[in-house]
Formats: C-alpha cells, structure tokens, sequence
C-alpha cells in the first residue's frame, strides 16, 4: 500500500537509530535479498555499508533520510571523492570517474558529490521519493559541487529510470568485472 509523502520528513541522519534504519533498508533492498525475478520491477541495491561507515560519510557529507514518524523509509548516502578506498566495491567506480569526461572536460575537474546508494521502502514507492531525497541532498550540500555522479547496475532499469526523470545524464558504461555499470552525472551547476 503506498502513502502519501506529505507526512514524510526529510532530513538529515544523525542518530544510531537513523544509521541502523538505513542499514536494515538496505538489507532488505540489497540485491542478494531481493528475488531476482523482483529486481527489474522493484530494483534493488548493490553495495553494503557499516555503521561506522555511515557514521564517517555523515561527518563528510550529510547523508538525507525520509522519515515517517521515527521510522527511516528512505535514504540518500552520498559521500566525496576522499572516501575512494573505504568501501571496496566501490573503488572501481572511483577508478572509474578518472577516465571519462562530461561536457568536454574530464569529470574529476569539477567538483562532484558522489550519489553513494538511495533507497525507498516499498510501503513508499511511487510518491515521488528519489527526486525529493536527492533535491534535499542537493539543497544541503555546499555551493561549491557542480554534479552528482554515480553508478546504476545496467540490470536496475527501475533504478535508471527514476534517475533519467530526475535528470541524470548516463555518460557511459563500464564492467567491473563482476557487474556492468551505467555512470550517470546530474549537472547541479545549471540549475542554481
């Protein structure tokens, strides 16, 4: 059953309680969880992080949730480049980034916010959630970004999508020899 978001917070995750919800929901969301017949309908999510990990991101970059209540049922981690080797899986996405190019120029010359993993309950789905968890990071991060850049599985067409309609730009694929990976880019620049 879905619900209406004007009940729904956002804001940024500061408690235990706050880390320990994201990680519950990205449990329940991670792709070894989620039935893969289920993961073109309902997408899922690739990376597993730890509450020290979330705790490090927070001190960096603030991570938003979307609470009902007290309870997270959304989420958008985000961290900066300096955190490249803390989560392993990740390290070829940053490797990544170094080769391709936005709008004629390398994407490591602009300043970018890396889109770390976002994740909707299910009970919330279809209200419009990834746009308004990703605007909230944007609207709390510094002026100084210019994108978001991040990486869909070329499997999560759900995923995709939601981006593509918020206005990420996908810049190219690439495998990472476990997975093949769309990069997408959201300009921040034009829109302030």
């Amino acid at each position: 059953m879905n619900q209406e978001t004007s009940d729904i917070i956002f804001t940024t995750a500061s408690t235990d309680s706050h880390f320990e919800q994201i990680l519950n929901l990205q449990k329940q969301n991670h792709y070894s969880s989620v039935a893969e017949d289920q993961h073109q309908s309902n997408g899922f999510v690739y990376a597993s992080h730890t509450l020290g990990l979330l705790r490090k991101m927070a001190s960096g970059i603030p991570q938003v949730i979307a609470l009902s209540g007290d309870r997270v049922v959304g989420y958008n981690l985000a961290m900066t480049g300096d955190m490249k080797n803390e989560l392993p899986s990740l390290i070829p996405m940053f490797e990544e980034f170094e080769k391709w190019e936005y709008k004629g120029r390398a994407l490591m010359d602009y300043q970018f916010v890396v889109g770390g993993q976002v994740c909707v309950d299910k009970e919330f789905r279809g209200r419009g959630m990834i746009s308004r968890l990703y605007q909230q990071t944007r609207d709390t991060v510094d002026d100084i970004y210019q994108l978001c850049v991040t990486e869909i599985s070329v499997r999560n067409l759900t995923s995709l999508k939601a981006h593509e309609r918020m206005g990420f730009e996908s810049i190219g694929t690439y495998n990472d020899g476990v997975e093949n990976w769309n990069l997408v880019v959201w300009d921040w620049h034009r829109l302030r």
